[in-house]
């Protein structure tokens, strides 16, 4: 999946990975980030969870491909922001919340800083199983021993290949993260089509939502 079919989903406004509403999951389970310290969110796009976390006392780190996605979520947000070229990347600086700009895969520990966790709501679902492992061992390099992952991941029974958001299984999870990090689930929550009549304009009668946390080895 190369990065123009990001930019043409924004430019064409279908976003519908994008939550509206700050995620059930993250609230019931934030307490899995452990304590206050800087959340890294890949493929943050603009999501509310940014300036939730931020609220709950957090400094937050996101990084998005898209412009589009990033200055949407800053002007929805009503957050003044400043803009910084740093190398390859640009950096949005406001106050809590740091967006850069750029691509996942290119980005170093140098340039992401130190973390104290990593929450991840769209990053993983959003990745064709080829490029999942390479996402998982990317997620590796970029943290340290011990820093925990706030993982949320759906799974139904749709084309694997239909997407994005892609249904990630757990034996998938497991398989891709097990070499680096430690492995929990937290929650799992079957929505069922009268629960949630929007399931079946997807072609769905069901969707499973898992919430795992990760711990980096």
């Amino acid at each position: 999946m190369k990065p123009g079919f990001w930019h043409n989903r924004w430019h064409e406004n279908r976003i519908g990975f994008h939550q509206a509403e700050v995620n059930r999951f993250l609230r019931r389970h934030v307490d899995a980030l452990g304590p206050q310290g800087t959340v890294f969110v890949p493929l943050c796009g603009k999501s509310r969870d940014m300036t939730w976390l931020r609220d709950q006392g957090r400094a937050v780190l996101g990084i998005e491909l898209s412009p589009l996605a990033v200055e949407a979520f800053f002007r929805e947000q009503e957050i003044p922001v400043d803009r910084v070229g740093r190398g390859e990347f640009l950096e949005y600086q406001a106050e809590g919340i740091t967006v850069l700009l750029g691509n996942y895969f290119h980005l170093t520990r140098a340039l992401l800083g130190p973390v104290a966790a990593v929450y991840d709501r769209a990053a993983l679902i959003a990745m064709p199983p080829a490029m999942r492992r390479d996402y998982a061992v990317r997620m590796a390099e970029l943290t340290d021993p011990g820093t925990p992952v706030l993982l949320v991941a759906p799974f139904s029974l749709k084309d694997p290949d239909s997407g994005p958001p892609f249904a990630v299984a757990e034996t998938e999870v497991r398989d891709i993260f097990a070499t680096h990090f430690a492995i929990d689930i937290l929650e799992s929550e079957r929505v069922t089509v009268d629960q949630d009549p929007g399931l079946a304009e997807q072609g769905l009668a069901w969707r499973e939502e898992t919430v795992y946390r990760l711990r980096r080895l």
